[in-house]
């Protein structure tokens, strides 16, 4: 079992480099994600759209992709989660994240720095990928 973040998920949809080592960690295993995720993937794609990087084409593309991804929601205590954003400096949608591994015991996959040392000081395993 893995928990994955939006830029993960943003990095496997877009193609970035670090999707070869987000799919070879993530093949075969169970994939859960904070509930809030597929709002941020939409947000995200449609400032992507907005600042030129992607047509409207990329991300019908892109979305109707990420609705192929199987993953499942895990739980996420939402106070413990705002506690932690509001120590570690995080987004609360990063915070849901963590929340959800550490609920989980599962390791937290994300390219996000801050949000991968936020996790590993609440014991959370966050690998870096490469």
């Amino acid at each position: 079992m893995v928990v994955v973040d939006t830029s993960v998920v943003l990095a496997v949809l877009l193609n970035e480099p670090a999707r070869s080592s987000i799919l070879r960690r993530t093949r075969g295993a169970r994939v859960l994600v904070a509930g809030s995720l597929e709002w941020e993937v939409g947000n995200a794609l449609i400032t992507l759209l907005r600042r030129r990087r992607l047509t409207a084409n990329d991300l019908q593309r892109a979305w109707r992709s990420f609705r192929r991804i199987p993953f499942a929601i895990g739980a996420c205590d939402v106070a413990t989660a705002l506690r932690l954003a509001a120590d570690a400096g995080l987004d609360a949608y990063d915070a849901y994240a963590v929340e959800t591994a550490r609920a989980a015991s599962a390791p937290l996959l994300t390219l996000d720095e801050r949000q991968r040392r936020a996790a590993i000081a609440v014991g959370v395993d966050a690998p870096e990928l490469s």
